[in-house]
């Protein structure tokens, strides 16, 4: 492709994103084809010849788009969001087209000092206290991995590196069972096991972490002779938003020197609104600390930022500094690569750069407050119905209802759900809550208006009765 082609080609593609986006509320939000569909349509094997780009963009438009789930979808109420802000998704094409490898500060000065910068804007706009500092992780599954293994080497005392987890007693994690099943990989890849994943019960209306049961179980644990490492603490979990009494579990963590890490990975966002906060009060008392700007504030993914206290505990645990990795002649440089479990970095901070911008702290929190208000609104709409009933409150813009009815009411709910999804208009996702199977809603996709909420609250409550009646 020569500079003429690759000139027309970006505009080209620039120009099909617009249009796309423009006309995403006349698609059906999750992909309405069958197993098998995409793959029939894709060659068996690889071209010998090349071929030419209009045949492969004629390809692309005939077989992708169709077989896409609409993430950026104002009626996409499933899972979390994965906002892409328009200003985010440019500053992704300008990271694309210079391609940087951004894993050292040599390799890319302006990527790490951005970072350094914008990580901190967000550390004021949450409200944490200065000392805290940010590092761009692709995922929070990767930051709540790296604070795994801060804990079991803090636990291990530097020494599980390098000499293995054999002959040590079993390093132990604490975490409620309303977490996300990235702590289950982290455990599992950080060597401690399953096993000594302690599920720590909930209770309350926020069905947060029950602090006199952690307790119970760290000492019960030490005299046992285990070795209790860490605690891994929610706000806003993935099922129903449970949120943690972290000021509490703060306290425990400090009597016991255990490393606390926060998983906010979707509520996080929320905190840039000051009324928010009191969900994750205490927070200062964290040592790690994950939120992804990915789901609520609006970034292209990937882009999870992690604060940690203290930032040299997990360059101790994860940096490895062959001679061609350093940089001489400069003392006191931020590799970012040493904070994370990856080499390669990505230039990241550039769309936070340009989506606090464009939107600022304002235009952020006003999206943020109508999403919740505008799910408060719909849970109160379905409670008003006779045959609806609310099953965990709204928590931020997340809550869960269920369609009642004579039948087996979990096979019910399960074909309610398929329904809504087949008829394309809204995108929900099913829980449990209490053993039951519960139909989750969250408002957060980025240009979301009331009237898609309303949408929502129209096919939810025909299509329910329609399902109930068949």
């Amino acid at each position: 492709m020569d500079e003429t082609e690759f000139r027309n080609w970006s505009h080209r593609a620039a120009d099909w994103g617009a249009d796309y986006r423009a006309g995403l509320r006349d698609r059906p939000v999750r992909a309405q084809t069958k197993p098998g569909d995409i793959i029939r349509q894709i060659a068996v094997s690889p071209p010998e010849q090349g071929e030419t780009m209009e045949a492969i963009f004629a390809d692309f438009e005939r077989i992708v788009p169709d077989g896409l789930t609409h993430w950026q979808h104002p009626r996409f109420f499933a899972y979390f969001p994965a906002n892409a802000a328009p200003v985010s998704v440019i500053a992704d094409y300008l990271v694309t087209a210079v391609a940087a490898q951004c894993m050292l500060w040599q390799t890319s000065p302006a990527a790490t000092e951005m970072e350094t910068r914008v990580t901190d804007w967000l550390r004021q706009a949450l409200g944490l206290p200065e000392g805290f500092a940010g590092v761009i992780q692709d995922s929070a599954s990767t930051a709540t991995l790296a604070a795994v293994l801060v804990m079991r080497e803090r636990a291990l005392g530097w020494t599980g590196n390098s000499a293995g987890l054999a002959g040590e007693a079993p390093v132990r994690i604490y975490a409620s069972t309303q977490v996300h099943t990235s702590i289950d990989r982290a455990i599992w890849i950080a060597g401690i096991g399953e096993a000594n994943l302690v599920r720590i019960p909930t209770s309350g209306p926020l069905h947060g972490m029950d602090p006199a049961a952690l307790e119970a179980a760290i000492i019960a644990d030490r005299e046992a002779g285990l070795l209790p490492a860490g605690i891994i603490a929610c706000t806003g979990g993935t099922s129903i938003g449970a949120c943690d009494p972290i000021a509490a579990i703060g306290e425990i963590a400090g009597r016991h020197d255990l490393y606390m890490h926060v998983d906010a990975a979707w509520a996080g966002s929320a905190m840039i609104c000051p009324e928010f906060r009191s969900l994750w009060d205490g927070i200062e008392a964290a040592d790690s600390i994950v939120f992804n700007p990915h789901k609520w504030l609006g970034a292209q993914f990937d882009c999870s930022v992690q604060f940690l206290k203290r930032p040299e505990e997990q360059v101790r645990a994860l940096a490895i500094q062959p001679e061609y990795l350093k940089t001489h002649g400069h003392d006191g440089l931020i590799n970012y690569s040493e904070w994370s479990v990856p080499l390669g970095r990505r230039f990241r901070a550039l769309k936070l750069w340009f989506l606090m911008r464009h939107h600022g702290l304002d235009g952020l929190r006003a999206m943020i407050r109508n999403h919740v208000a505008w799910s408060v609104e719909l849970a109160e709409m379905l409670r008003a119905e006779p045959d609806f009933s609310i099953v965990s409150e709204p928590i931020l813009s997340l809550f869960s209802f269920r369609h009642e009815t004579a039948g087996d009411p979990d096979r019910h709910t399960i074909a309610v759900v398929n329904a809504i999804n087949d008829d394309g208009r809204i995108y929900l996702t099913q829980t449990r809550v209490d053993g039951r199977m519960a139909i989750r809603f969250q408002a957060g996709q980025f240009e979301m208006t009331r009237d898609d909420m309303l949408t929502a609250f129209e096919a939810i409550t025909t299509i329910a009765r329609v399902t109930d009646a068949a």
